[in-house]
């Protein structure tokens, strides 16, 4: 939290009077202690002050040069817009419009790692680590913060998240709402559409679909539902004044194959399963001005749930923007220079429990404004 512009061990350690960069390397990357009670405790601390309206689930990259850095890989780095060599990181965040901060964190390993087991060993991967995508990470972070006994309100995610159907029905089987963010083009059913249903009474050959019209993207859906349907909701005071667009709500049946799949799951298999796709709803965005609809946010949540909440938790997203700068500019969440697996979660760890410490600070009604 000092002023400074790099947040490494050593440039930190020269800012002290007393400071021992030895000692704090040795802190920071080999010394044994588990993040995880600590992690815990910020989580519950600050859940406790905030009483977040939404946890929100993303990922964060951090550009690093050579190879020897844990999980470093070329991959897509949004640091940058593009492919590049970097680590990538999963977090949880508690959110409301005025405060936020992160639960949890878990640094994502592409199997150029987890192919090469001698490699994971010298950067101290545990053994029992082995490549996740990014949404089983995010999933493994909800199951251990509801064994921490903390309650999501609504877990939302920006559409590299919402595209999953795999991702969707963990959360259901979690039992947390969502509201996740979708690209517009996957594709559903309209609410009214029903499974062919063959005089025989089967549900017909399986080579045949269930549904004898084909889906349709969303983005089209929406855009049929006509610009008549879509009404004015304002969500928040920006910086330039209220933030406000047009918005409806639709439900839908999402079909494709996953969507399919996962329907004749929960049915006991194809031959059990009755072809009723089951409902979410749809939240649609249709600024003035645009020619079709912008946005697109997919729900398990019921469609009668007030549309101005429903806008609500799909914009919450922008607060964990303030979050991830505050942590990387602020607090050198990006600065750490080591190559390990320990180090890299005792450093995060510790970045969280400043930024932790500044927010409960900024919530302080107690606290000096300085002169």
């Amino acid at each position: 939290m000092l002023d400074g512009r790099r947040k490494s061990v050593q440039p930190m350690a020269e800012r002290l009077p007393d400071g021992n960069m030895q000692a704090l390397q040795q802190f920071v990357n080999q010394s044994p202690w588990d993040p995880l009670p600590v992690r815990r405790r910020i989580a519950e601390r600050l859940s406790e002050v905030i009483t977040p309206e939404a946890w929100v689930v993303d990922d964060v990259s951090f550009p690093k040069c050579g190879t020897a850095s844990v999980g470093v890989a070329r991959q897509y780095c949004g640091a940058v817009g593009k492919r590049a060599n970097c680590q990538v990181a999963v977090s949880v965040h508690a959110a409301t419009d005025t405060a936020s901060c992160p639960l949890g964190w878990e640094l994502y390993l592409p199997h150029e790692w987890t192919d090469e087991p001698d490699r994971c060993r010298r950067a101290g991967v545990p053994d029992d680590a082995v490549h996740q995508e990014k949404w089983r990470l995010a999933l493994g972070l909800l199951d251990t913060l509801a064994d921490w006994q903390l309650k999501a309100p609504v877990v939302v995610a920006d559409a590299g998240y919402g595209v999953s159907t795999p991702f969707r029905i963990g959360l259901e089987e979690l039992g947390l709402s969502y509201g996740l963010a979708l690209t517009g083009k996957e594709v559903a059913h309209p609410e009214d559409a029903e499974p062919h249903r063959p005089a025989y009474g089967g549900l017909g050959p399986p080579t045949l679909p269930r549904y004898r019209t084909p889906p349709r993207a969303v983005f089209v859906l929406a855009t049929q539902a006509g610009a008549g349907r879509f009404t004015e909701v304002t969500w928040r005071q920006g910086s330039k004044g209220a933030m406000t667009s047009r918005f409806t709500v639709l439900t839908v049946r999402p079909a494709g194959k996953q969507s399919l799949a996962a329907a004749q799951e929960a049915g006991g298999g194809r031959n059990r399963w009755d072809g009723v796709l089951p409902t979410r709803t749809l939240l649609a965005e249709w600024p003035e001005g645009q020619d079709a609809p912008t946005g697109y946010w997919i729900s398990n949540l019921p469609a009668t749930t007030p549309v101005a909440d429903l806008v609500r938790w799909a914009k919450m997203r922008w607060r964990i923007e303030h979050d991830y700068h505050e942590l990387k500019h602020g607090l050198g969440l990006d600065h750490f220079e080591g190559r390990t697996w320990r180090g890299w979660h005792h450093h995060a760890t510790l970045v969280s429990a400043a930024q932790a410490f500044l927010t409960l600070r900024r919530l302080d009604p107690k606290v000096r404004t300085p002169a």
